[in-house]
């Protein structure tokens, strides 16, 4: 498959933003990881913003950025939202309310366990109809997210928002998910063949061996699933030719090939 990345939104400790991150991936600015940034709130209803969880927040606002990137109007954009261990925070809240005498159970915390919770908040916020998917796969969410992004963009002929997040679990559940900083990327997925899409060529491929982890970046958002996008975010922000293999499953990985330009 090959599509064009039209937009670009990132969101973690020491890469705050597209722009930041492009710096930091190109070699052009030293990683920091106290450089820590809030992605924008989206418009909500009260009710809605005060049930809002940080997945969704996290996930909306990146989600909005990547689509102001690429100029497009989230009204006509299908969504994919993929997440490893979706909201940690949530999970514990209702382990602590079952391991309770007698158990209880908050509705409202029921309603934003769900994996597919950050879409329909999306489609809430952003007053959209357009189709939207929510996806897990373990480690590899991200490559699984970034197939089904690509395969709808040309089924559909339509851009496809891609929003992956991962974001630490409290304890004791961080014993079992070591997963130490959060991280949320975004990417508008389309069929445009236009001189400022980046064009990258998808496969899986069976045995295909890991990519070098992005100078200067911090080993340990080797952990975090979404932070497998890394790779591809190096040589999207390089502009340069290459491949990323992204952890997929199995023995099989998901190949993306910048293509020059």
């Amino acid at each position: 498959m090959k599509v064009g990345i039209l937009g670009c939104a990132v969101n973690a400790p020491g890469l705050p933003d597209w722009a930041a991150a492009v710096d930091v991936l190109d070699g052009r600015a030293a990683y920091d990881r106290s450089i820590v940034r809030e992605p924008p709130i989206v418009d909500l209803p009260a009710n809605e913003r005060r049930r809002l969880p940080a997945t969704a927040r996290v996930a909306l606002g990146i989600g909005v950025e990547a689509l102001r990137a690429a100029g497009l109007d989230p009204r006509d954009v299908a969504t994919v939202f993929t997440s490893c261990g979706s909201d940690g925070v949530i999970t514990h809240q209702i382990c602590e309310g079952l391991a309770r005498v007698p158990p209880e159970i908050s509705p409202t915390r029921f309603h934003n366990s769900v994996h597919n919770a950050p879409g329909g908040y999306w489609s809430i916020a952003l007053k959209t109809h357009a189709p939207s998917t929510s996806l897990s796969a373990f480690e590899g969410s991200f490559a699984a997210g970034l197939v089904e992004a690509a395969a709808q963009a040309l089924a559909e002929q339509r851009p496809v928002l891609l929003v992956a997040y991962d974001l630490p679990y409290p304890a004791p559940l961080s014993s079992l998910w070591n997963v130490t900083m959060p991280f949320s990327v975004a990417l508008v997925v389309g069929p445009s063949q236009g001189d400022d899409a980046q064009q990258v060529a998808i496969t899986v491929e069976e045995g295909a061996l890991g990519t070098d982890w992005p100078a200067g970046i911090p080993p340990e958002l080797r952990m975090n699933p979404a932070a497998a996008s890394l790779p591809l975010l190096a040589l999207l922000a390089r502009r340069e030719a290459g491949r990323a293999v992204l952890p997929y499953h199995s023995n099989n990985a998901v190949v993306a090939a910048m293509l020059p330009p």
